[in-house]
């Protein structure tokens, strides 16, 4: 029988900043929606985070608007190359603030060509306000409560991750692809 793998211990002041590196780690997470009483996962490039705050593009003919809309309730999960995991429960709410939309804009070439203006009628763009982070070390099998201030301060002091889009990225960086022998947690 082969021996499971120890995990390195979480030293708890550290938590915020293990959750920060795995989310700029993993280019693409997914986002789960619930579609009635039904489910739905499927990868996403977020095109803004701040702290713990993730912004996600979409088109409003996409089926997730539609969940969304109905149900405001969603959760982003990232996973590291080392299979280190962040979720993000929170509320997904339409982002209205034209100087933010504006930065997002400017900062993701993906979206100036595919859509061309800001004022494209399809285009929409979610802010999740993060109501619960966890962390969870590979092969822990346990979670850890990452302090949700910790986003509030990284966002206070002016730290701001832009994702490229998806395109701009091509594989997921740093990550491997499974095998039987490296199973997801």
């Amino acid at each position: 029988m082969t021996k499971k793998p120890t995990p390195k211990p979480v030293d708890p002041s550290e938590l915020p900043r293990l959750a920060r590196a795995v989310i700029e780690a993993d280019r693409f997470p997914f986002l789960a929606t619930v579609d009635g009483d039904r489910p739905r996962l499927r990868p996403v490039s977020p095109v803004r985070t701040d702290g713990f705050t993730v912004y996600v593009a979409s088109l409003k003919s996409y089926h997730k608007t539609g969940e969304i809309a109905a149900n405001p309730s969603v959760e982003i999960a990232y996973l590291s190359a080392d299979h280190d995991q962040v979720r993000i429960s929170g509320r997904a709410e339409v982002l209205t603030d034209r100087a933010l939309l504006g930065e997002i804009w400017d900062a993701n070439p993906l979206l100036r060509h595919y859509l061309g203006s800001l004022e494209n009628p399809e285009l929409i763009v979610y802010r999740v306000v993060p109501e619960r982070v966890r962390f969870m070390r590979e092969w822990s099998l346990e979670y850890h409560e990452v302090p949700l201030d910790a986003g509030r301060q990284e966002r206070s002091s002016g730290a701001v991750h832009h994702a490229a889009g998806a395109h701009d990225r091509g594989r997921r960086s740093g990550h491997r692809r499974r095998t039987a022998r490296q199973p997801r947690p």
